[in-house]
């Protein structure tokens, strides 16, 4: 497995990670033999980059993830992210970046992982009612306490990194992109890279939609919550699986799946660029793994840019209610 740097700090990761979110929440039914068996089959193929958040669940990832590294914690780097506020019953009821409130769930999080420090600390939404400054000042905290090592955001604007990478170093922003979602290229991307911060791509599989495997949204399971995002309601989705017919013929001349070579594509944008393809199933983490090794020329680039251009994919990523989540 090759590894990337996110970052000026020093924080090494497998160039491609593992996105954990669907072993116990948001996509469907849930196996944990398959998805510890995937956890560890991960790290034995060295993909060994973990993301999880106290939201997925909430907390029964995060639970996965400290039962099933058990005696293999010193092989992973984990990255966890908090900043929502639930209901008892787990419903989320908003974002939440009090200071007092991130003393109490970084350490709640610290007990779930069954581990002592956490090694990417992500704010998973910016709180418009907490400043920055103040949120990553007591994220440093946890760092210079050794219970944390490096600091990332979510979603953050250019703005708002700025005046964050200016209280404590960032190593790394994770956002969506993907051949499906490209609106980071314009200015986040960029100020990634004037800061000297690396990059982490969620959901670059378009939530499964790039691969072709995905249903409409009628037709999943009211415990999936793409139920709920236009690119896979209505016209929308005809549209979409439209581009993706033309990906995966692109990708039989290479003899590849649409997935990969969408994988392959994002690992083309640059080296401080580190996807993390979610999965809960071996077969498919293999089938990731395998677009490491794909080279692209700059015609093979531009050929499928030419397929999926930037403003092609029909619908917002999210419902009108996730959008206002997001930082401007």
């Amino acid at each position: 497995m090759k590894s990337r740097t996110l970052g000026s700090q020093g924080l090494q990761v497998s160039a491609l990670g593992l996105g954990c979110m669907g072993m116990s929440w948001a996509y469907g039914p849930r196996d944990e033999t398959e998805a510890i068996a995937t956890l560890h089959e991960s790290i034995d193929l060295g993909c060994t980059f973990l993301d999880t958040a106290e939201v997925y669940g909430p907390f029964t990832n995060e639970l996965l993830l400290g039962k099933a590294l058990a005696g293999r914690r010193d092989q992973v780097i984990i990255a966890t992210k908090f900043g929502f506020m639930f209901t008892p019953d787990g419903k989320i009821t908003g974002v939440n970046s009090r200071p007092e409130h991130i003393r109490e769930v970084v350490e709640a999080s610290l007990k779930r992982l069954n581990t002592d420090r956490i090694d990417l600390l992500y704010q998973h939404r910016v709180d418009p009612s907490v400043p920055i400054e103040e949120v990553v000042g007591v994220m440093a905290e946890f760092v210079r306490a050794g219970k944390v090592r490096y600091l990332g955001l979510s979603e953050a604007s250019p703005r708002t990194l700025r005046r964050a990478h200016a209280v404590h170093p960032i190593s790394a922003l994770q956002s969506e992109y993907s051949l499906f979602e490209r609106g980071v290229e314009s200015d986040v991307l960029p100020a990634c890279r004037e800061l000297g911060i690396g990059f982490v791509a969620y959901s670059p599989l378009g939530r499964g939609l790039i691969t072709g495997q995905v249903k409409r949204a009628e037709e999943l399971g009211n415990d999936d919550n793409r139920r709920n995002m236009p690119r896979f309601q209505g016209d929308n989705f005809d549209r979409n699986m439209r581009l993706v017919r033309k990906v995966e013929e692109l990708a039989v001349s290479r003899g590849a799946t649409a997935g990969q070579i969408a994988l392959a594509w994002l690992l083309h944008r640059g080296t401080d660029v580190v996807p993390i393809p979610g999965t809960k199933r071996r077969k498919y983490l293999r089938e990731n793994l395998t677009a490491i090794d794909m080279e692209f020329s700059s015609a093979d680039i531009e050929s499928l840019e030419s397929v999926v251009a930037a403003d092609a994919v029909a619908g917002p990523r999210y419902s009108e209610a996730a959008m206002k989540l997001l930082d401007r």
